[in-house]
């Protein structure tokens, strides 16, 4: 086992206990006590946990990762949304990279009525959604299978992704700021989205409104690789979701807004109390000219003029509205 995975793993065992004791940390990492406490020492410098007498403890103010079953329950009509409006942006024959996520599981349940897609992965719902899919072929990564989230990681995934090159990465995560990007709170997590934005001309992230203005301990992505973001309206009352939106479209990030689903978001609905389909409801903010480019133009994502036909200044004025609301 790499230093980076047995760090990793003993960040799980103490964030799922509260502590744990050397002993039983090396235990379960089959090794000596002697490099367990070496572990802690380093994760304690970085201020991932605290040590204490013959163990480890969380630090204050850091909690728990939920697991699968805790984030599918988690903003569904907001996440349906958001998958529907991103799926919008895939083309037939287009070569992507999927990353792990309860949003891009979604994403990828729309994409196999997509003909002649490649769909990189290191996700197995991400896989799954798509093992039957007429005409869509699934490349899975290798690696160390992580059982909280059902995605591969570790050098096994990343090293797969060398050499990789596609036209863009659908990325979700724990939290989106406009200072930090996008941010995870599991270390191998975070180093595998980092080489799927490596194998990507374009990266979309795939974020509701509860992640917007969160900060979560690694970061995958930071802003300025951040060619779109895909969200769903924030509430009236979300000040600091409707902020991050701002900060985020005056540093250059495309941001797409879907409409909510029944009454969780902003959004309506139709005549008579339907909700208004979330193809259309997709507003852009258009920026001034793409942030990476494809090769060649022909894989990469429409800009934002051609999908909204909108001028900057009036979607700066609709999400200040927003704010104001």
């Amino acid at each position: 086992m790499f230093a980076a995975e047995r760090r990793q793993l003993i960040l799980e065992m103490v964030r799922a206990n509260g502590a744990v004791s050397l002993r039983e940390l090396a235990r379960v990492v089959q090794t000596s006590e002697v490099t367990v406490r070496r572990d802690v020492r380093a994760l304690e410098a970085e201020g991932l946990l605290d040590r204490r007498h013959g163990g480890a403890v969380l630090p204050g103010g850091f909690t728990r990762e939920s697991g699968f079953p805790q984030k599918s329950h988690l903003a569904t009509a907001e996440k349906t949304a958001i998958a529907d409006l991103a799926a919008n942006l895939v083309e037939e024959g287009e070569a992507i990279v999927v990353g792990a996520g309860t949003t891009t599981q979604e994403l990828a349940r729309r994409l196999a009525r997509v003909p002649g897609l490649t769909v990189v992965t290191n996700s197995l719902l991400v896989a799954q959604a798509l093992a039957h899919a007429n005409r869509v072929e699934v490349v899975m990564t290798g690696g160390t299978l992580r059982g909280s989230n059902y995605a591969l990681v570790g050098s096994g995934a990343e090293q797969s992704l060398h050499g990789l090159r596609v036209s863009r990465a659908f990325l979700s995560g724990s939290g989106l700021t406009a200072e930090r990007g996008l941010s995870t709170s599991n270390m191998l997590s975070a180093s595998v989205d980092r080489a799927l934005v490596q194998a990507a001309a374009e990266v979309v992230v795939l974020a509701d409104h509860t992640k917007l203005g969160t900060d979560t301990m690694f970061q995958t992505v930071p802003t300025d690789l951040i060619t779109r973001l895909v969200t769903d309206e924030p509430p009236a009352h979300d000040d600091r979701a409707a902020t991050e939106l701002q900060a985020l479209a005056d540093q250059g990030v495309q941001i797409a807004v879907a409409g909510g689903q029944g009454g969780s978001s902003a959004g309506g609905g139709g005549p008579g109390g339907d909700s208004v389909p979330a193809r259309q409801q997709r507003r852009d903010v258009p920026l001034p000219g793409p942030r990476r480019q494809v090769p060649g133009g022909g894989g990469g994502l429409r800009s934002a003029s051609m999908l909204g036909e909108q001028s900057p200044g009036a979607e700066r004025a609709r999400v200040a509205d927003l704010r104001r609301r």
